[in-house]
C-alpha cells in the first residue's frame, strides 16, 4: 500500500484513461468516472464504480499550467486511498466471512421474550462491516507512515548526507556539487527501494497488476478490443507512468535545489518541503508534454522512467489482465452514461 500511495499520478486532466494497481486488483479512472476489480481469494471478481468530478471544470484556475498538476497529483492520491481501502477491504473480507461463519455454527439460537428464535446478522454483512472498519483503519495509518517515509528517506536522509560530505572535504559544498550529491544520494535510495521491495511477493503481484493496467490502457489507446489477447500483445511499459512521475519530480527537483539561496540545513530542508508543489507541479507539466510528443528532448528526460518500470511492473497473467479489462469497462460505461466523450486525448 505505502508503494502505490506514492506514483498516484497516471491520468490528467486531458488524458482519457489511466489507473492504478491495488491489492490483487486494478483502479481505472475515466475523466467523469471511476471504478476498480479485484480478485477475492476465493476467486470471484469484485467491482465498484462511481462518478467523478472534474474540478477543473467547476474553477479555472484549477486547469492553469502548474496549477493543475499540483490539484491532480492531490485529486490522484485521494483517489489512490480510496481505491487502496475498497481493495483491502475485499482482501479481508472472506476471511472475516470465514471466521464469523464458524462463530455462527458454533453458536446456539438466541431466543425473544416470547421464546421466538431472532435469527443470526448475516455473516456476510457482519464480515463486510469488520473489513471496512480494519481496513479503514490500517489505510489512514498507513498514509500518515507514507508521507512520513517519503519526508525522511527523500528529503531528510540525502541532506544529512551531502552535509556530512561538505564537512569531510569543504569542496563538495559548493552550490552545484551540494545539490548534485544530495541528489545522487535521494536517486540511490529510491532505486534501491524500489528494487527491495520487488523482492516481495505480494509486491511482486502487485506490480504484475500494474502491467495488467498499462496494458490495457494501450490497447484502449490504439482502439483494440478489449479482450485478454488483444491486452497481452502490448508492453506494460508506458510513458505516463507515475513511477516515470517520480522519476521526474527527482531529477527536476535538483535543478530547483540549486537556485535555493539557503545554506542552513534547516533552512534548506524547509526549501525542499515547501518546493513540492511547485517541483510536481512542473513535473506533471513535462510529463504530459512528453507522452503527447514521444520524439521532443522533454520525452528524453522521462527516459529514465521507463527504464525503471522494468521493476515496477511486471507481465501479468490472463486473470490480472482481465480484472484491468473489467475495471476499464466499468469505468467507459459510467462514462458514456454520463455523457463523457469517447476520445483519445
Amino acid at each position: 500500500m505505502a508503494v502505490q500511495l506514492l506514483p498516484a499520478l497516471e491520468s490528467g486532466e486531458e488524458t482519457l484513461v489511466g489507473g492504478q494497481a491495488v491489492l490483487e486488483g486494478v483502479m481505472m479512472r475515466s475523466p467523469h468516472a471511476w471504478a476498480i476489480a479485484c480478485r477475492k481469494p476465493s476467486g470471484e471478481v469484485v467491482t465498484m464504480r462511481e462518478p467523478l468530478e472534474r474540478p477543473s471544470e467547476k474553477h479555472t484556475w484549477m486547469g492553469w499550467p502548474i496549477v493543475r498538476g499540483v490539484m491532480t497529483l492531490g485529486y490522484a492520491m485521494s483517489l489512490g486511498y480510496r481505491a487502496l481501502r475498497f481493495s483491502a477491504n475485499v482482501a479481508i473480507e472472506d476471511v472475516m466471512q470465514k471466521e464469523d461463519e464458524d462463530v455462527v455454527t458454533a453458536a446456539k439460537p438466541t431466543l425473544s421474550e416470547a421464546g421466538v428464535a431472532v435469527p443470526l446478522k448475516s455473516t456476510k454483512t457482519q464480515a463486510r462491516e469488520k473489513a471496512a472498519a480494519i481496513s479503514g483503519w490500517l489505510a489512514g495509518v498507513n498514509v500518515v507512515i507514507s508521507l512520513a517515509f517519503f519526508i525522511f528517506m527523500y528529503k531528510y536522509l540525502p541532506l544529512v548526507a551531502a552535509t556530512e560530505l561538505k564537512k569531510v572535504d569543504p569542496a563538495l559544498g559548493g552550490q552545484i556539487m551540494f545539490n548534485l550529491i544530495d541528489g545522487a544520494v535521494r536517486l540511490i535510495l529510491f532505486l534501491l527501494f524500489i528494487w527491495g521491495v520487488s523482492l516481495f511477493a505480494d509486491i511482486r503481484r502487485v506490480y504484475e497488476y500494474h502491467g495488467a493496467e498499462h496494458k490495457t490502457v494501450f490497447a484502449f489507446e490504439n482502439g483494440d478490443p478489449l479482450s485478454t489477447a488483444a491486452v497481452q500483445k502490448y508492453s506494460t511499459f508506458h510513458p505516463r507512468c507515475g513511477t516515470s512521475f517520480l522519476m521526474t519530480v527527482m531529477l527536476i527537483s535538483i535543478g530547483f535545489y540549486m537556485l535555493v539561496p539557503f545554506t542552513s540545513f534547516w533552512a534548506r530542508f524547509a526549501a525542499r518541503i515547501a518546493l513540492l508543489p511547485v517541483i510536481a507541479g512542473v513535473s506533471y507539466e513535462i510529463i504530459r508534454f512528453a507522452a503527447k510528443h514521444r520524439g521532443s528532448l522533454f520525452a528524453l528526460m522521462t527516459t529514465p522512467g521507463l527504464w525503471l518500470q522494468r521493476i515496477t511492473t511486471k507481465p501479468p497473467s490472463d486473470e490480472q489482465a482481465q480484472c484491468a479489462i473489467v475495471a476499464l469497462d466499468h469505468a467507459m460505461a459510467l462514462e458514456k452514461e454520463r455523457g463523457g466523450e469517447l476520445v483519445i486525448a
